[in-house]
């Protein structure tokens, strides 16, 4: 079967990727890897012994670069409603993370505990019909919010994937009410003409204060 062109110039445009390359040469599952790596190297975000959430963790990417970092005496928990083959020193939940089911195992997990740091680089599959994708990738980031509000302790921090669009601007305003400091970055990994942004939410105030 031909290849649309469209189809075409993606793959053109994955193989020429330097940071594809880059993943391929240096182990990572994915190219997005990196941008976690540039995230954290400005926000210092990750270090040895913490506890992490990495929601929609799917090939790997993010959760490799966590377990890295936070070393044998961290905790990582990983979750995706795809499977994920097995990263040493991460535990790996498959479901969707909003599900009563998969909420109790992550609660039984956490063991009393909460997590130090989520992170989330979900994004809904693309459509092409540009409001629905931003209305499902909003969607998204308000499930992450709430499974932040139950599982992240007081100060800790939390970083998702945002496409800049409608409803954008009102998750930040929500966001802030819930942590102390809300920035956006943009990666050099990130595609320059795509609206992807990764928020980063630093201090966040407690599940009393959503």
């Amino acid at each position: 079967m031909a290849r649309s062109k469209s189809s075409g110039e993606w793959l053109r445009r994955h193989v020429n990727d330097p940071y594809v390359k880059l993943a391929q040469k240096e182990g990572y599952r994915s190219r997005s890897a990196y941008k976690l790596i540039e995230l954290d190297e400005k926000d210092r975000l990750l270090r040895p012994g913490l506890w992490v959430m990495d929601l929609g963790s799917a090939p790997g990417g993010w959760s490799q670069v966590v377990a890295r970092a936070i070393g044998p005496k961290g905790r990582i928990l990983a979750t995706d409603i795809l499977p994920m083959d097995s990263i040493g020193n991460v535990d790996f939940i498959q479901g969707d993370f909003t599900s009563e089911g998969v909420v109790e195992q992550v609660l039984a997990w956490l063991d009393g505990g909460k997590f130090d740091l989520v992170v989330s680089d979900i994004a809904p599959n693309i459509s092409g019909i540009d409001s629905a994708d931003q209305a499902r990738s909003m969607y998204f980031l308000e499930l992450a919010l709430d499974t932040v509000r139950l599982a992240l302790k007081p100060g800790a921090t939390f970083v998702a994937k945002m496409f800049q669009g409608e409803g954008s601007d009102q998750y930040l305003k929500e966001l802030r009410k819930s942590f102390q400091k809300v920035s956006i970055r943009k990666p050099q990994a990130s595609r320059p003409k795509s609206r992807e942004v990764y928020i980063v939410a630093k201090g966040f105030r407690g599940s009393e204060n959503p």
